[in-house]
């Protein structure tokens, strides 16, 4: 129950209405004893500033950004941290004093994931984090994008990252030997194409729920100070 003494995290973005990070960080507030609460924020981009300057003012204790704002909160920013900077991107707000600091916790998603040669896909905000975090471990990394290079081809990466929103078709075709991160995922826990395709072709996958669970877990310490609950967070997406 949300009461005056609960800490309030929201999720903004346009839409948010399929998002199942509230399920899944209200579960780890749960689990923790924590009363915070998660709460979905539609804004879309016309009033981002408006909404973003409104945190503090509502005592919240920070945010999620997600799609399609990631890039253009940036601007709202008291402070970035210094990958976030780089990147271009920022997916999670802390409220500290009235500062929002912005960080990004997309990067989180490739875990241990160590390889030369990638391919990803898209060019919002998570793609940037992507595709900074990939250059920055010294990877050959191309990127593709409706915007600039189109189709997209997987040859020859060891890594194929879909940061596209794409769940219906699988944008380029896994071969075995491959790594797969897929960043969508379906609300009913159904795979996506593309996940779907690359465990058939036998790849190591990482599928969107899982990629979820990896950033969702540290914006959560972020915010909180507190060690994540991942096995809560993950079962949280398989009821």
């Amino acid at each position: 129950m949300i009461a005056g003494t609960t800490r309030l995290i929201g999720l903004i973005g346009d839409p948010v209405a399929g998002s199942l990070s509230p399920r899944m960080q209200n579960a780890a507030f749960a689990a923790c004893g924590l009363d915070w609460a998660y709460v979905p924020l539609p804004v879309e981009p016309s009033g981002l500033e408006p909404a973003v300057r409104g945190l503090a003012a509502l005592g919240f204790a920070g945010a999620n950004v997600t799609i399609p704002h990631k890039r253009a909160v940036v601007t709202f920013c008291d402070e970035v941290e210094p990958f976030a900077a780089r990147a271009e991107s920022v997916n999670t707000l802390v409220l500290v004093g009235g500062r929002l600091q912005g960080s990004s916790t997309d990067a989180e998603i490739l875990g241990d994931i160590a390889v030369s040669r990638a391919v990803v896909l898209g060019a919002g905000g998570a793609a940037q984090a992507v595709v900074a975090t990939l250059e920055e471990s010294g990877a050959e990394v191309r990127v593709f994008s409706r915007r600039g290079a189109w189709p997209p081809a997987g040859t020859g990466a060891e890594l194929i990252v879909n940061a596209t929103p794409v769940v219906d078709e699988a944008l380029v075709e896994p071969h075995r030997g491959q790594i797969v991160v897929d960043l969508p995922y379906r609300a009913d826990g159904t795979p996506t194409e593309l996940t779907a395709a690359a465990r058939e072709a036998g790849c190591r996958v990482v599928d969107g729920l899982e990629a979820l669970v990896r950033q969702g877990a540290a914006s959560f310490e972020r915010w909180t100070g507190v060690p994540a609950p991942v096995d809560v967070m993950r079962a949280a997406l398989h009821p």
